[in-house]
């Protein structure tokens, strides 16, 4: 089968075409015939090991020191049911779906398994191969985030970066929950922030979001371009600030912590639980959510996919279609 390995950190063209034996599904693992995968950041980090300073050790330990131990990376799939291993029921062959490849990846493949009982369901029926594989990273961070903030009907929230894959999730997730939100982006992106159901939009280009007078419940920095001093000073004395980007706090965010009454959610690993899924394939079905697709590449395109990628301007999400016999599946 086909695959995108690398061997080695370094710029897109790391990423190299390849012959690779297709799996077998073990005892209570499916086999997935992959339709769909996505270029997530974490992908173009982990290929580029784009790591903070603080963490290049663990980093280098964790993901391998000479070059990465995981080398096909896709954090995210959508396709069909090829096979079943022995003891599983949840799945039948032909089934449609879409899952999380964490923490191992491997998604730039034809074929892939996961375990049954990983973060799989059934893939949304409005939705296609490729939508489909846009939810599971983006869609499932901004709801665990949300949901760790305990977000209430009628909080004030501002999303910075409002045009990214969790950005876009967030703007809508927030809305579903009853937020008043606030899309901060440039402006090209006002009218899709704007689409997603944002009631204020705020073009970064031109004005500063911390000298516009009002002040927010809930900060979701889904980039981390923005002044942590400027979030601070508009958000209130009781709020929440969350930054998805950052593991480790730094200093002036200690300090927030010893100093002030916000609370601050740093980065973190969201649970792995099938049931977000379930739970975000309801909304999307009901026509409160949808994914954001900014440009679809083929598989053998994944160079020019992760060039795109790295320049940080992606509107929602960057599709890959895995063809099978020269044909891509996109229902």
């Amino acid at each position: 089968m086909k695959a995108v390995q690398y061997h080695h950190y370094g710029p897109p063209e790391v990423l190299k075409l390849v012959e690779i034996d297709r799996p077998a599904p073990k005892e209570n693992e499916v086999l997935i015939k992959v339709h769909a995968t996505t270029v997530t950041v974490a992908d173009s980090r982990l290929r580029g090991f784009n790591v903070p300073t603080a963490a290049w050790i663990p980093a280098r330990l964790t993901m391998g020191l000479a070059g990465p131990k995981n080398t096909i990376l896709g954090a995210e799939i959508a396709g069909e049911i090829a096979a079943v291993g022995q003891g599983v029921t949840r799945f039948q062959p032909g089934d449609q779906v879409f899952a999380l490849s964490f923490p191992d990846f491997g998604g730039y493949v034809q074929y892939k398994c996961l375990p049954a009982d990983g973060v799989i369901a059934l893939k949304p029926a409005n939705l296609t191969y490729e939508q489909a594989a846009a939810l599971p990273v983006g869609a499932r961070t901004a709801l665990h985030y949300l949901r760790k903030a305990n977000l209430q009907p009628g909080d004030k929230v501002l999303v910075y970066g409002a045009s990214g894959s969790v950005g876009t999730y967030a703007v809508q997730l927030a809305k579903y929950f009853g937020a008043e939100v606030t899309g901060v982006c440039s402006t090209a992106n006002l009218d899709l922030v704007k689409s997603l159901g944002a009631d204020h939009v705020i073009d970064y280009t031109k004005q500063d979001f911390s000298a516009a007078g009002e002040r927010y419940d809930m900060i979701f920095e889904a980039v981390d371009k923005s002044s942590f001093s400027a979030c601070m000073s508009v958000l209130k004395e009781n709020g929440i600030y969350i930054n998805i980007t950052v593991p480790l706090p730094r200093p002036e965010m200690l300090w927030a912590k010893i100093t002030g009454r916000q609370t601050l959610i740093l980065g973190e690993n969201p649970r792995r639980e099938a049931d977000d899924l379930v739970f975000l394939t309801e909304l999307v079905e009901a026509g409160q959510l949808k994914p954001v697709v900014d440009r679809s590449y083929p598989l053998e395109q994944i160079v020019a996919a992760h060039r795109y990628v790295d320049q940080g301007h992606k509107k929602g999400n960057v599709t890959i279609r895995v063809a099978h016999n020269g044909h891509a599946h996109n229902t």
